[in-house]
């Protein structure tokens, strides 16, 4: 297996090979996160982008989620990509980006995204899915929505990653990019 030495050049190569396939969403990611006593907690987001800063995504600062991150600032994420037999995981720590680029980011989003956001109380408790409807129906007249303050985006900056690649036989081909003197090396794991 040919790996590039630069760990964000190879996961662009694979994110690249995974959109050509057609299927649905491959920038869906697990995200996992954990307490400050280390009770893990895993859920799907979508990565908005990467680039040498690290990898992207939004969600409610109040929810679970934030929370965690809030209390303990590191994560891992794990893309699997079953029709290319691919998966790359990612940890490091995680920053809350710009408000500036979270403000662009939703204002690009269709308006009834931009009304989720802003009337969800992400996971807590809600009285009923009409309690939600009737929230978001209030704005549904609106050109745009108000910006919510407990909203915007979250950059997972890479320490590590690690690239898996099936084969048929279960030798599968496992490599783990370390940081190294202003680079990366790269180790191959046992499957």
């Amino acid at each position: 297996m040919e790996l590039n030495p630069d760990p964000l050049r190879q996961f662009e190569a694979w994110f690249e090979e995974a959109k050509q396939t057609g299927m649905r969403a491959p920038e869906a990611v697990a995200i996992a996160t954990a307490t400050p006593d280390g009770a893990p907690s895993v859920r799907m987001v979508l990565m908005k982008g990467f680039d040498e800063r690290g990898f992207t995504f939004f969600s409610n600062y109040e929810s679970r989620k934030g929370q965690e991150l809030a209390a303990n600032p590191r994560a891992a994420l794990l893309f699997h990509w079953d029709a290319l037999g691919r998966q790359v995981r990612i940890e490091g720590p995680v920053v809350r980006i710009d408000p500036a680029e979270s403000a662009e980011y939703i204002l690009a989003r269709p308006l009834r995204s931009q009304i989720s956001a802003l009337i969800s109380p992400q996971s807590r408790p809600v009285e009923s899915r009409e309690w939600l409807e009737q929230r978001a129906a209030e704005y549904e007249h609106h050109d745009r929505v108000p910006l919510p303050d407990n909203w915007g985006g979250y950059r997972l900056v890479p320490a590590s990653y690690e690239f898996w690649q099936h084969r048929d036989d279960r030798l599968h081909d496992r490599f783990v990019y370390l940081p190294d003197e202003g680079g990366w090396r790269t180790q191959r794991l046992a499957p």
